[in-house]
């Protein structure tokens, strides 16, 4: 059986992203968004699945991101697509909360099922 903790790496602690904000971060080949919502930390792909934009250069509203570019946007819970010209959904992240650090299985989506 294949050793799963290799799949999880850890992104940034949870001060560097405010209450109610998005963050993009490096990680390897990848940059992740990191969100806080209410308390609770999401992470997803940084790049819109629509075009080539940040989304955590996009405005977070509640629990849904607007990406920059062409207004199109997210659920951010699940990666769903809310609003056009989106049409695939982004993907997420298992989160793995480890003292401040916040974590990530990159083998798994927010929802812990296998990517």
């Amino acid at each position: 059986m294949a050793d799963s903790s290799k799949k999880i790496v850890r992104v940034c602690s949870k001060s560097e992203v405010g209450p109610e904000t998005v963050k993009a971060f490096a990680v390897g080949a990848n940059t992740l968004a990191v969100y806080n919502i209410g308390g609770v930390f999401y992470v997803t792909d940084d790049e819109c699945t629509h075009a080539a934009a940040s989304l955590a250069d996009g405005m977070l509203d509640g629990d849904v991101i607007e990406c920059c570019m062409h207004m199109g946007s997210f659920h951010v819970p699940t990666g769903n697509v809310v609003q056009s010209p989106c049409e695939v959904p982004l993907r997420t992240y298992q989160v793995v909360l480890n003292g401040d650090d916040i974590l990530v299985d990159l083998s798994r989506n927010a929802a812990g099922e296998p990517a």
